[in-house]
């Protein structure tokens, strides 16, 4: 099933052999729904969700940028049979009859990790899923965003301009509900797509473990997310440190209060330009650079005595520059910490590129970065070879990595790590037999460059 084209007003003009023919455009081949915020017309959905076959395309609309929480102000559903549905989640206390009726079905989403936590908040989860961003990764697509696969797959051309609206907005303008009804308007047809190709690629298992993992997704908490303030490279000092500290709790807080973007209270250039100038009043505050506007004016005592507090700390109490964490050290400072794990990093990134390029996707779907480095640092004690590959296994999967993953990057582990130790045991045993014959082998080296 293919969506109907957008009607040119006029015949495409004729263009050279090595011009691409320009993309018809996306439309709504139904027609654009009513807005479902009664609990009438949500039974009528359900009641219409229930008479489709198939699985559901999903997608939900954010107020990014402009409120603090990362609600649910939209929830678009398509089903083959069913339509589109457009619900307001706002104007319900509960989507419970919605769960309800999309128990055991599966999800189609673009991007899950980005919809799956908000459509959670209002009472949606999934039971099984299948995620065509990722799936577009794992197949090896450079471009995943939806409107470049729709395009490339389906040969349509999806709108973009509402992509950035303020979606807490009521009431909705026709043209917004539009496009966002557009987003679910072929995600089934992309599914089906993209789902022969993964058979085609024999990474279908590959892909089921990963949409079975993602049915549980939750976003891991920011540990000291105030370290994430644009420009902190900017900061010299920890009395400064520890100013950025403070004012961004200050803008947090203010930030949550009013459920507004903590950028639209005062930009993160703001609180660096406060933390490094540390002023001590109001009219000094008002005169850093990004400290205008309502939102600086109206509480600068705020932040005033946020960096007031800070400049009374003992040294002592104030933030260190490195953030505290329990993985590896950086991997530039392996070689002068741990040289042995340092080469176990450099042979298992070389073989880890290879894999990459072998099964055509990304290094870090393969495996993330932290865990390889994590499993590289601190290996299994081991090096019975069929030991040290299940107790890697063990490790992978400990870490979060899918069976799948384990399985194909577990035998580059352990080759790094027996290459590794050999070469150190190698260099040991020259420079043994180097001073057992009584020369100095590193002054021999240098006398003969």
């Amino acid at each position: 099933m293919t969506s109907a084209p957008a009607s040119p007003s006029e015949p495409a003009p004729d263009l050279p052999d090595d011009v691409e023919t320009p993309r018809e455009l996306l439309v709504l081949r139904d027609g654009l729904p009513e807005l479902t915020d009664t609990p009438e017309a949500l039974a009528r959905v359900c009641e219409l969700l229930a008479a489709g076959t198939g699985p559901v395309a999903i997608d939900a609309e954010r107020a990014s940028g402009y409120r603090y929480s990362n609600r649910a102000y939209l929830v678009q559903l398509r089903r083959t049979g069913s339509g589109t549905a457009l619900v307001d989640p706002i104007a319900f206390d509960s989507l419970a009859p919605l769960q309800e009726v999309l128990a055991g079905t599966e999800w189609i989403l673009h991007a899950a990790t980005q919809d799956l936590p908000c459509l959670a908040e209002v009472g949606l989860r999934p039971t099984a899923l299948f995620d065509t961003e990722l799936a577009g990764r794992l197949l090896g697509y450079p471009r995943v965003g939806l409107a470049t696969l729709v395009e490339e797959k389906l040969g349509f051309r999806l709108r973009k301009e509402h992509s950035a609206a303020d979606w807490s907005t009521r009431p909705l303008p026709a043209s917004w509900l539009e496009y966002a009804a557009l987003d679910v308007e072929v995600l089934v047809e992309l599914r089906e797509v993209l789902a022969a190709e993964l058979v085609a690629a024999g990474k279908d298992g590959w892909a089921a473990e990963e949409f079975a993992a993602l049915c549980d997704f939750a976003p891991a908490p920011r540990a000291e997310a105030w370290r994430r303030v644009s420009g902190m490279h900017r900061i010299r000092g920890r009395r400064s440190l520890g100013a950025v500290k403070a004012l961004w709790e200050a803008r947090d807080e203010i930030a949550a209060t009013r459920d507004v973007s903590p950028s639209r209270i005062v930009p993160d250039s703001a609180l660096v330009a406060a933390a490094t100038a540390l002023p001590e009043d109001r009219a000094a505050l008002m005169e850093t650079k990004g400290f205008h506007g309502r939102g600086a004016s109206r509480y600068a005592s705020r932040f005033v005595a946020a960096i007031t507090e800070v400049l009374a700390l003992p040294e002592d109490d104030l933030p260190a520059r490195a953030p505290r964490g329990d993985g590896p050290p950086a991997p530039r400072a392996w070689a002068e910490k741990d040289p042995v794990a340092a080469e176990r990093l450099r042979l298992a990134r070389e073989a880890m590129t290879a894999l990459s390029e072998e099964h055509g996707m990304p290094v870090e779907n393969l495996l993330t970065p932290d865990t390889l480095r994590r499993a590289l640092w601190n290996p299994p004690r081991t090096r019975e070879p069929a030991a040290l590959h299940d107790a890697v296994v063990t490790q992978l999967t400990t870490q979060g990595a899918r069976a799948w993953q384990a399985a194909l990057t577990a035998p580059l582990v352990v080759e790094a790590v027996l290459a590794a130790d050999a070469a150190a045991a190698a260099a040991a045993a020259e420079r043994a037999a180097a001073t057992a014959e009584g020369g100095d082998p590193e002054a021999t080296e240098a006398t003969e460059a």
